[in-house]
């Protein structure tokens, strides 16, 4: 005997949702972003044409099936035909490719994410999943959307810029020696800018139509002749000019494409050339792509943004500007790994944001190894005597103080260094090991105060027990997401162009990975009075004879 099977019989509609699993991700997809209020949807309201789809509808349906490693818009479409889950979200609708890409890409997309994050952290502190104590933070590169070699170099366009102005000047000084064409006004004689350069060209278009002109009237063979070799010079000039206005503007766009980057992508403007771990070619070859922080919790991301710049120790002060005017308030303690150990950061975290970083800086390890400690030629290891403000070398000659010195970095951060010079290392036996001067020349150390005790507060918060064991969390932490955003969603190469597009997207993703490990977590919780067996029992029986 067989269950009853017959394809010519009429099944009523029934709710979807039925056919999923108790702990399904649609259901943690459904509740955030019904959780978001109806003010935040306003902006996509619209007077006229047709009625648009409701903004909740593509968020869940966006959000599920980035959960489901799925980021094509076509993809993403066909989800709705045929994944139970989908069908359920969108109530029946289908809305196409390009309805999704479209509402991806929206501006007013990011502000709803940014709803997501907020409530879903307010969801975890709710139900005591984060105790709200610190904030981890680190950074991972993400491939752009660009194509591999489209490099487009500040050095290059400066080098050819430099060389563009020299080959004008040249050129311009030749024409007014040769008569060629009257002087212009110049505004800065040391370069002709595009306007100048237009209009040279203008000038030397009126010389050759002047030729022209004469070539047409004359009569005699020689002397059209003499007319097309004086018109020749004119014309060639014409065309270098022509070709200089249009390297000039080029170079100024690529100036501006820029900005403060080293490099940007033909492809997609908003990506710098990086180098990133997972290396095809194995040779260490710069791709195209974008700098995501993350700041996390329990596993999970509470805020993000993106970064042109491939360094992470100059993200760090934006980010928390950006965590703290948009996402939540910063804990007590700041957690990050080496490479946001600065000066700058650690003055902007104690002084101005008055909280702890348990951030540790280059050579905190490396401090820590007896054969550091043991170098004689370390400064960190000479003997310093405050009331005389010298150091002590190996070969006991004295380095006094003999001025203040000041360096300014990229992003115009000023730190003060005192300088300190030897007596005489003059014939020192030691001088080799010692220093790389030139013969002639003392040793000097340039000796930074106020980082040396922002160092000394580190290793001092890092020793103790509480703050230890809090900084130990780290890579336990923040690591384990950049690995199931890239291992486990398989979430390697951004499929839109743009940062603000690129922003939307590793949003949604990163959200993606929120909601799949809190549900598979939920789905792992042991059933109330699961741990203790009797008293489950006890409760379920005392239940039933009530």
């Amino acid at each position: 005997m067989f269950k009853d099977y017959n394809m010519n019989q009429v099944v009523l509609p029934m709710d979807l949702s039925y056919k999923l699993q108790e702990n399904d991700v649609a259901f943690a997809v459904n509740d955030l972003v019904e959780a978001i209020p109806d003010e935040a949807f306003s902006a996509f309201l619209r007077s006229t044409g047709c009625p648009a789809y409701h903004p909740r509808m593509m968020m869940k349906l966006i959000l599920c099936a980035y959960t489901q490693s799925t980021f094509s818009g076509r993809k993403i479409e066909g989800l709705l035909k045929d994944s139970v889950r989908m069908m359920w979200l969108a109530q029946g609708y289908e809305p196409s490719y390009r309805t999704i890409n479209r509402f991806r890409v929206h501006p007013e997309s990011q502000e709803l994410l940014r709803h997501c994050f907020v409530q879903f952290r307010c969801q975890l502190v709710e139900e005591k999943l984060i105790d709200d104590e610190a904030i981890f933070i680190d950074g991972t590169k993400v491939k752009a959307n660009a194509n591999k070699f489209t490099f487009v170099w500040r050095k290059s366009v400066e080098r050819y810029s430099a060389g563009l102005v020299e080959k004008s000047n040249q050129l311009y000084e030749e024409l007014l020696n040769q008569d060629i064409i009257p002087a212009i006004e110049r505004d800065n004689l040391e370069e002709l800018s595009s306007e100048e350069l237009e209009e040279v060209v203008q000038k030397l278009d009126d010389t050759v139509k002047d030729y022209d002109k004469r070539i047409e009237e004359a009569e005699d063979t020689k002397e059209r002749k003499q007319l097309r070799a004086e018109r020749k010079a004119p014309k060639q000039y014409r065309k270098q000019f022509k070709d200089f206005v249009i390297r000039k503007q080029k170079y100024k766009q690529d100036l501006a494409i820029l900005g403060e980057r080293n490099s940007y992508s033909k492809t997609d403007h908003d990506a710098t050339f990086m180098r990133m771990k997972d290396d095809y070619m194995k040779n260490g070859q710069l791709k195209t792509g974008y700098n995501l922080q993350i700041a996390t919790e329990g596993q999970y991301t509470l805020a993000y943004d993106i970064f042109p710049n491939p360094t992470d120790t100059l993200t760090f002060i934006p980010f928390l500007n950006k965590i703290e005017k948009w996402f939540f308030s910063l804990p007590s303690y700041i957690v990050a790994d080496a490479g946001y150990g600065s000066e700058q950061n650690y003055d902007d975290v104690l002084n101005i944001r008055q909280r702890t970083p348990l951030i540790t800086y280059g050579m905190y390890r490396k401090e820590k190894k007896k054969a550091y400690k043991n170098n004689a030629f370390n400064v960190a290891n000479w003997y310093f005597d405050q009331e005389s403000d010298t150091f002590t070398c190996p070969n006991d000659k004295k380095l006094n103080f003999k001025y203040w010195s000041k360096r300014t970095d990229k992003a115009g951060f000023e730190r003060t260094f005192k300088v300190y010079e030897c007596e005489d290392c003059f014939e020192c036996p030691l001088r080799p090991q010692c220093t790389k001067a030139k013969e002639g020349n003392n040793r000097k150390v340039h000796y930074n105060e106020k980082w040396e005790s922002q160092k000394a507060f580190t290793r001092e918060v890092l020793s103790e027990a509480e703050t230890g064991e809090i900084y130990g969390k780290r890579k336990i932490d923040v690591e384990p997401v950049f690995g199931f955003l890239k291992a486990n969603l398989h979430f390697t190469r951004m499929s839109v162009r743009g940062k603000e597009q690129v922003k939307n997207e590793i949003g949604f993703a990163l959200m993606a990975v929120n909601l799949r490990k809190y549900t598979a977590r939920q789905s792992h919780q042991p059933i109330l009075g699961q741990q203790n067996g009797a008293n489950y029992r006890k409760a379920i029986i005392d239940t039933v004879f009530t």
